[in-house]
C-alpha cells in the first residue's frame, strides 16, 4: 500500500468507525461491511435479483466507464415517492438508496458466457445529504466488501467485434466520488432524470416505459402525460434522435456534471448541459480559460467543421492524466462516442 492510499485508508477508516446513517425504518446502524448485509438482492447477491422494494432502472444514454456495463437499482423509503420535474435529476427523498453495480461480460457477444462483477456503488440519502459508499466484489463473486481507499483491478473481456482486451479498471476512493457528484460542493446524483428514465425496461417478462411504471407503482408523483415528458435519445441509435441531439446528450451525461454553471468546472465558462443554448458556452469558437497543455496547441474548444482543431476532441482522445477529459472515471478512449462527436463537429457550419 503506497503512502497516499494508506493515508486515505486511515482517514476513511476513522470516518467509517464513527459514521452512522439512517436506514429503512429510521434506525441508526453502523455501515455494513458486506453488500449482502443490506438485503438489496434476493438469494445470491451476485445474481443481482432485486429484493422486494428494490426497483431496477436504466438510462437512455449512460455515463461511459471504460466499457463497463452497469446494473442500476433504486430503493425508496417505505411510503415515500419522488416528485416529478423535467429539468434536473429527480429529487429523491431522504432514506433513498441508489445502487449501481459495474461489471464486464466475459464476451460482449454472448451474455451466456458469464460476467465479472467489479464494484457496487451506493448513494445513500441521509438527512444531512447524500453519502457515497463503495463495495468491491471478491474474486469468488460471492459478495462485495466496503472499500474506502480505492483500488485498481485488471479486467479481461472480448468486445462486440471479437477483440480481446486486458485493461486497468480504477475503483475510486470515497474522496473522488465528489469529483463528479458535485454541485456547489454538495454531493448529488448524476443520472436519473425524467428525460433519461423516459424509455423502456423489462419488468418481469414485459417491457414497459419506466416513467409510467414509476407513476403506476406510486414511486413518482406529479407526472404529466407521457407525451409531454422530455426524452433523452440513445447516443448510438440514430432512430432516437438527430446527430446534434445524440451528441448533446452524450456530453450532458459525461461532461455536464462538471461543466455547468454550478459544477466544479464552472470557472471554465463551458456549459455542456443539454439545456444550454448559448453557442459560446457550449464551446463553439470559445477560447479556453486555463487549459494549459490540455489545449494541445489548439485555440478553441470547438471549431465548427474542424474536429481535429477542436480542444474537445483532443482531450477526449487522450489518456494522458494531465490532458484527458473527463479527469476521473476512465483510462481508455471511448472510440464510438468520439466518432459521434467528430461527426457532430464536422457537420457544423
Amino acid at each position: 500500500m503506497n503512502a497516499n492510499r494508506l493515508v486515505t485508508y486511515l482517514i476513511y477508516s476513522i470516518t467509517v468507525a464513527t459514521f452512522w446513517f439512517v436506514s429503512a425504518g429510521w434506525r441508526s446502524v453502523a455501515i455494513p461491511e458486506k453488500l449482502s448485509d443490506y438485503g438489496f438482492f434476493a438469494g445470491n447477491p451476485a445474481e443481482q435479483r432485486p429484493a422486494s422494494g428494490v426497483v431496477p432502472y436504466t438510462l437512455n444514454t449512460p455515463l461511459f466507464s471504460d466499457y463497463a456495463e452497469k446494473l442500476r437499482f433504486v430503493k425508496l423509503p417505505a411510503g415515500k415517492s419522488v416528485a416529478y420535474n423535467d429539468t434536473a435529476v429527480l429529487a429523491f427523498p431522504v432514506g433513498t438508496t441508489l445502487i449501481k453495480t459495474f461489471y464486464y461480460p466475459t464476451d460482449f457477444r454472448d451474455p451466456a458466457k458469464g460476467r465479472r462483477l467489479i464494484e457496487t456503488r451506493l448513494l445513500v440519502h441521509q438527512p444531512e445529504g447524500w453519502k457515497a459508499l463503495d463495495y468491491v466484489w471478491n474474486d469468488e463473486q460471492t459478495d462485495a466488501f466496503l472499500e474506502v481507499a480505492g483500488d485498481t483491478k485488471t479486467v479481461n473481456y472480448i468486445d462486440k467485434t471479437g477483440v480481446s482486451h486486458q485493461q486497468p479498471y480504477l475503483i475510486p476512493n470515497l474522496n473522488q466520488c465528489k469529483g463528479c457528484h458535485n454541485q456547489q460542493e454538495v454531493l448529488t446524483p448524476i443520472g436519473p432524470s425524467a428525460r433519461q428514465l423516459n424509455g423502456e425496461l423489462v419488468y418481469g417478462n414485459k417491457a414497459k416505459n419506466q416513467l409510467m411504471h414509476w407513476q403506476q407503482t406510486a414511486m413518482l408523483t406529479g407526472m404529466p402525460a407521457l407525451a409531454n415528458c422530455p426524452k433523452a435519445p440513445v447516443w448510438n441509435d440514430p432512430t432516437t434522435g438527430s446527430l446534434n441531439d445524440r451528441a448533446r446528450i452524450w456530453l450532458d451525461i459525461n461532461c455536464a456534471h462538471c461543466h455547468n454553471p454550478k459544477g466544479p468546472a464552472m470557472t471554465s465558462g463551458l456549459n455542456l448541459s443539454v439545456s444550454a443554448k448559448d453557442p459560446t458556452a457550449i464551446g463553439l469558437l470559445k477560447t479556453p480559460v486555463a487549459a494549459g497543455r490540455g489545449s494541445g496547441g489548439r485555440s478553441y474548444d470547438i471549431v465548427p467543421g474542424k474536429p481535429d482543431e477542436s480542444i474537445l476532441i483532443y482531450r477526449l482522445h487522450s489518456t494522458d492524466p494531465g490532458v484527458m477529459m473527463p479527469e476521473l472515471g476512465r483510462k481508455t478512449v471511448h472510440t464510438e462516442s468520439l466518432e459521434l462527436l467528430r461527426d457532430w463537429i464536422g457537420a457544423m457550419k
